[in-house]
């Protein structure tokens, strides 16, 4: 039986996340290498992010 993938969308690149490759913030999926903060590009985890109308930010940034 093949893989038949899944039909979620990577909410900041708009293509196909697979299960192994998402993220779920809030219901919206996320690759993990799409998980960074919109201004200053660094990687987020999820203990460490905000966010803001969609828009994921570090700590530092979002206090901005």
């Amino acid at each position: 039986m093949a893989f038949t993938g899944t039909l979620d969308k990577c909410k900041a690149c708009d293509k196909t996340v697979h299960v192994v490759d998402m993220l779920t913030l809030e219901g919206v999926p996320y690759h993990k290498t799409c998980f960074k903060c919109s201004h200053c590009k660094g990687n987020l985890v999820m203990s460490t992010y905000s966010s803001m109308d969609g828009v994921l930010y570090c700590k530092p940034h979002f206090e901005q």
